[in-house]
């Protein structure tokens, strides 16, 4: 089967990519210019020039697609029109260019994320039949992006997946958080948060998207996918200090008050040297989220699917990739 997969030079899209590719599908995939494609280029598959916010390069890019897989996306903008720009307008591209060239589609999977659900509770589970309330840009623009796509579910045959938090090999946005443990041995949480929350590893999340593509459900079909267990950060960061052979020496908590000031200095400083960052107070909502799980079990019977790795083992994995790549 010919996939087409966005945001293959990026971190979930590369695990899609070479999950599919390593199954013998014909793997195209959607990457900029300036893209890192070193990975990409080493797995063989075809490299396709352009962006889901260019509309004159999809085209040609979805063209004679059997499937699409779509993970590109921002992690961090200026503004809540730049991740419309490419959330909700980019989303709707690709799916009006495989409209328009009429691409034999078996399945286009959407990518979203379960932020879309807002804040969580203690004892409780998001339900996928549950009303969304994003608290932040990236979450809003995720779900506008969602809704968009899915007013065309009769006219293509969709699957939305919403993850939680995935990591793995390649993943830079938990790096900081292997690093803290592994270069101080500590571990500083945020608040209160974390208390409870789900987690995904990378190539059980590249699993679910294979398993959309195939599943025999309704086009419009909404799945959370987890590996179905609760987590606290205390034993998240123990796993993560287990999977380097070393002891944490305390896990202390940052006040809300200061995890606040300093994600202002970080918006400040983005403004005097004009870098777009990724810690802003429009994110404090959910980074500093007490309790945030989903319900996955709907997506295991519908999809086929089954997570594999739970976060010990993926800490293992995640720690050891790190470890030989030089990167933590």
């Amino acid at each position: 089967m010919r996939v087409l997969v966005t945001g293959g030079s990026g971190f979930l899209g590369s695990h899609v990519a070479e999950l599919l590719h390593g199954e013998g599908h014909e793997v195209a995939c959607l990457v900029r210019k300036s893209s890192d494609t070193t990975f990409l280029r080493s797995l063989g598959v075809k490299l396709v020039e352009g962006a889901v916010d260019d509309e004159s390069t999809l085209p040609a890019a979805v063209d004679g697609a059997e499937a699409i897989v779509h993970c590109a996306g921002l992690v961090k903008a200026r503004t809540m029109a730049d991740f419309d720009r490419v959330h909700t307008g980019g989303t709707l591209g690709l799916a009006r260019a495989a409209l328009e060239t009429k691409a034999p589609l078996k399945r286009f999977v959407h990518v979203s994320t379960s932020g879309v659900m807002g804040l969580g509770a203690a004892g409780k589970k998001h339900q996928v039949t549950d009303e969304p309330a994003p608290r932040t840009s990236y979450d809003k623009s995720k779900l506008s992006a969602e809704r968009a796509l899915l007013e065309l579910a009769g006219e293509l045959p969709l699957t939305v997946l919403r993850p939680p938090a995935i990591y793995g090999p390649r993943d830079r946005e938990i790096l900081a958080f292997f690093q803290m443990v592994r270069r101080t041995r500590v571990a500083i949480r945020m608040g209160r948060s974390m208390q409870s929350v789900s987690m995904i590893f990378a190539t059980d999340c590249a699993r679910a998207c294979e398993r959309a593509i195939f599943a025999d459900v309704p086009s419009g079909s909404v799945y959370f996918v987890d590996d179905g267990n609760v987590y606290a950060y205390e034993e998240m960061a123990r796993a993560i200090a287990d999977a380097y052979g070393i002891k944490l020496l305390g896990m202390p908590s940052l006040p809300a008050p200061i995890v606040t000031a300093a994600a202002a200095a970080s918006e400040a400083f983005g403004k005097v040297t004009n870098k777009v960052m990724m810690f802003t107070r429009d994110k404090l909502p959910m980074l500093l989220a007490e309790h945030f799980v989903i319900d996955s079990s709907q997506a295991r019977a519908d999809l086929g699917w089954a997570p594999t790795v739970s976060f010990a083992e993926g800490a293992r994995r995640t720690a050891a990739w790190y470890r030989e790549h030089r990167w933590d």
